[in-house]
């Protein structure tokens, strides 16, 4: 889906609302990229107020996003990307979480067309990924300005403060030592319901979620953490979207049941088109982590 620019909304509105509307209906068309939005029919006697509400609704629920063609994912017969020619390429995995949080910073950015998307086959790594790109072999890594970074709460900052597109953390003090707070426990969160995972009860990780519904009650001017869409909601969006199906599958519990803040946090993340841009099938999920966590008896093979 193309980028739009909130701007054609108000120039459009400016027009509609300053010229004699047509006899019987006015009809409204809007051509971007791929899109092709209509508005009509409206009554001849439409209030300007309430066309210009009806447009800036529209103008912030569309996606700002542009979808990528993800290609395929680079392995030890793949050739190397021309390194270090001034393209920005940004390294991940479909299947990591962590690569995930900076590939939906990207996405949330509007980055798309600046920052180009190099997968690498984790299970069968090419050698040049380590010699020539990145010596730790891990993703996420970001190559920018004949430099490679690395870490994803490190660029997930990186790219929010040196790219351009809508800032994704607050300026508000309070909401900015907040953020920083929780994107501090990410780690903490993480460890807790994964050891959860290989034990049989879910304290642990029962005890994660409620840290979580209580950070998601902290402000009341919207469902996210930090009231609006941020780095914080990137950092844990991964990990909970995998936890969530695999502790209903496996241990039969439901994260969001006596967790309203959740429940509707979650909900809110499944709508935002940046996010499902990145998203696997959630069997895939449970199926990996079940490969994972759940360790096969001798008698079982």
């Amino acid at each position: 889906m193309a980028a739009l620019n909130l701007s054609c909304y108000y120039h459009l509105f400016h027009s509609l609302s300053h010229s004699p509307p047509p006899r019987n209906v006015a009809s409204v068309s809007i051509l971007h990229g791929r899109n092709n939005i209509s508005l009509s029919p409206m009554p001849l006697t439409f209030h300007r107020q309430k066309l210009h509400n009806n447009l800036l609704v529209l103008a912030t629920t569309m996606s700002t996003s542009v979808r990528d063609d993800l290609p395929p994912a680079l392995d030890s017969t793949s050739e190397p990307p021309p390194v270090f020619d001034g393209t920005t390429r940004l390294y991940v995995s479909y299947t990591c979480p962590y690569a995930q949080r900076v590939w939906i910073t990207r996405n949330c950015k509007g980055l798309q067309e600046k920052i180009k998307l190099v997968p690498i086959d984790l299970h069968n790594r090419p050698d040049w990924y380590k010699e020539k790109v990145y010596p730790p072999n891990k993703v996420p890594a970001l190559e920018h300005k004949n430099e490679v970074k690395g870490e994803s709460l490190d660029l997930i900052k990186y790219i929010n403060t040196n790219f351009e597109g809508p800032s994704l953390y607050p300026d508000d003090p309070l909401k900015k030592e907040f953020g920083d707070e929780l994107l501090s426990y990410t780690d903490t969160f993480n460890k807790s319901v994964t050891t959860s995972f290989k034990g049989d009860g879910v304290d642990e990780a029962a005890a994660g979620f409620d840290y979580i519904e209580n950070a998601l009650s902290k402000f009341d001017d919207g469902p996210f953490f930090l009231g609006q869409l941020s780095l914080v909601d990137i950092a844990y969006a991964p990990f909970i979207e995998r936890f969530q199906p695999y502790l209903l599958d496996v241990k039969n519990y439901d994260i969001k049941v006596g967790r309203p803040k959740l429940a509707a946090w979650i909900e809110e993340m499944n709508k935002n088109e940046d996010f499902n841009q990145t998203r696997r099938d959630p069997k895939e999920l449970v199926e990996s982590y079940k490969k994972r966590f759940l360790v096969r008896s001798p008698k079982q093979g």
